[in-house]
């Protein structure tokens, strides 16, 4: 305040009146301004006044101008407001509309809320629900959970119940309106009456639904290194690294959250679902970007090891073919000439007759790189459901000859998937991350456990935080219950075989310039092993 006066008496000590008048003049008719605002003259004397004030050594007079000043804004702002509102008289504001007066029938829709990006799942995410074990699968008990989303611009100008006839039609209309009789369906945090609602921009919906999860290797996650800048584990197969589709509890992420107590992860890299192997966290965000720079310069040795079917040429094979992404939503990809660059050094390592063990070396960190460069060599990997696949042709992708349109391929593969009721790869590849965040509700059909026998329960360590046994004892937990209105509920579907929910494919070994992490060969890359079905 006092450097801002102190600057203009400065400025008006330097030119006399005359002097600022005429300079000003001259400004203003540059603007073609002809007359000098009186505004002009009221400043040089209020300007003046307080030079005077603070050449005198007394700088209290500005202070007190300025509390004066804002004063006399409360005093006119409570006026305004006290206009206002005797303007109002006649139509009071309704509460919730954010200050807004609304005219007859009008809904009001809040502001969209700011996301914050860096929060991540805690315990109150973790003690959602609880995991049995059956049968050597780890399962989750059925939950409610609540799907949100903010209203699609294709959806403006629709009712709630047209969005659903045309774009969730996993169930009838009859259940949505079942639903929000029991106050499931949600609007601006208002429970939904009349599903004939027209949405607007920026309704944010919320739908409550009794969420079934698939089952996956009861396999305990080992944990190789945990040394406060990283956490290392061997991931097995079946498990999804993070909530994704129907998965949520039954990820890597939620597990050890739940059975150790970790969180605030940061994802350095990630593996296939039916992928096992090292899987790489940071423990600190600072880690996370030194972690994430060694991956953009390609300083991370990555080794993997899987079995393909038949035999693998003896010595070196590189694959240098370019992959290009078919569709980023399915996350499928083929070898193009028009996609990205891409280099794999293969080597075999047995043959057993039949099938080949192979050694890899991505060089390049594209997505379902080896995958698609074996299906490329001829060799795709055994029970590979993607890119092993009869839906690519004859030659299944041999040399990239298929013979098919991208979306012929992937209408290919939905069908053949359905047709086995192989409701993971439905989920894999037409969902993740963006059905996640675009399903209001997720009912497809899902292989879950029914809900009925007791079995033993692992807790979520929710009851006694300070035990560091939680999340690895027998519990009794009571079932996950029944819902009258979930579809899942009323269907008992058989158990995934072992076959189903492992691809061989193992992330055997991630090097660094200062660190190597590193699992045990697992068992179908031996050179023993033999083939159980």
């Amino acid at each position: 305040m006092h450097a801002g006066i102190l600057g203009r008496s400065l400025l008006f000590g330097v030119f006399t009146q005359t002097e600022v008048i005429r300079r000003a003049t001259r400004i203003l008719s540059f603007f073609g301004i002809n007359r000098i605002p009186r505004a002009l003259f009221s400043s040089r004397r209020s300007v003046l006044t307080m030079e005077q004030e603070v050449a005198a050594g007394d700088s209290t007079p500005a202070v007190s101008e300025v509390e004066s000043t804002r004063a006399a804004a409360a005093k006119n702002g409570k006026r305004k407001k006290d206009e206002e509102s005797d303007g109002n008289a006649g139509g009071k504001k309704r509460r919730g509309t954010g200050g807004k007066t609304l005219r007859p029938g009008e809904r009001y829709v809040p502001p969209p809320q700011k996301r914050n990006p860096g929060v991540s799942f805690s315990q109150e995410h973790f003690s959602e629900t609880s995991y049995y074990f059956e049968g050597g699968l780890r399962k989750v008990y059925p939950y409610y959970f609540d799907f949100k989303t903010y209203c699609k611009g294709r959806w403006i100008g629709k009712s709630l119940l047209e969005v659903f006839k045309s774009e969730f039609r996993a169930e009838s209309v009859e259940y949505y309106q079942e639903a929000a009789k029991e106050g499931r369906i949600r609007l601006n945090e208002a429970p939904v009456e009349d599903l004939s609602v027209v949405l607007k921009n920026n309704d944010h919906m919320k739908n409550t639904v009794h969420r079934h999860e698939p089952p996956v290797v009861g396999t305990p996650l080992d944990v190789l290194v945990d040394d406060g800048q990283v956490l290392v584990v061997d991931k097995p197969a079946s498990i999804p690294v993070h909530p994704c589709g129907r998965f949520r509890h039954n990820t890597v992420i939620f597990i050890l959250g739940k059975e150790r107590g970790v969180s605030e992860l940061h994802t350095v890299h990630r593996l296939d679902r039916l992928t096992s192997g090292v899987l790489l966290f940071a423990r600190t965000l600072e880690t996370s970007k030194k972690l994430d720079q060694m991956v953009r310069d390609r300083e991370l040795e990555k080794e993997y090891v899987c079995r393909v079917e038949g035999e693998f040429p003896e010595g070196e094979v590189v694959c240098e073919e370019p992959i290009l992404v078919v569709s980023f939503k399915v996350g499928l990809c083929r070898v193009d000439p028009k996609g990205k660059e891409s280099r794999t050094v293969f080597q075999r390592l047995s043959f057993n007759g039949k099938t080949s063990v192979v050694r890899c070396l991505p060089l390049t960190g594209r997505t379902h790189q080896i995958r698609v460069h074996l299906q490329y060599l001829g060799f795709p990997i055994k029970n590979d459901p993607i890119y092993g696949s009869s839906a690519w042709g004859p030659n299944r992708g041999k040399g990239g000859v298929v013979g098919r349109s991208d979306e012929e391929i992937l209408q290919a593969l939905v069908e053949e998937h359905r047709s086995q009721e192989n409701q993971d790869f439905l989920d894999d590849h037409t969902g993740g991350k963006e059905a996640a965040e675009r399903n209001v509700t997720d009912t497809r059909r899902q292989q879950v456990d029914p809900c009925g026998d007791k079995t033993d329960v692992i807790t979520d360590g929710t009851k006694d935080s300070n035990n560091p046994e939680n999340g690895s004892k027998s519990a009794d937990v009571p079932i996950g219950s029944r819902d009258h209105l979930c579809s899942e509920c009323k269907i008992v579907r058989p158990d995934p075989t072992e076959k189903e929910l492992i691809m061989y494919l193992h992330a055997l070994r991630y090097k660094g310039p200062d660190f190597e992490y590193s699992t045990r060969l697992p068992e179908w890359a031996k050179e023993d092993w033999v083939e159980p079905w």
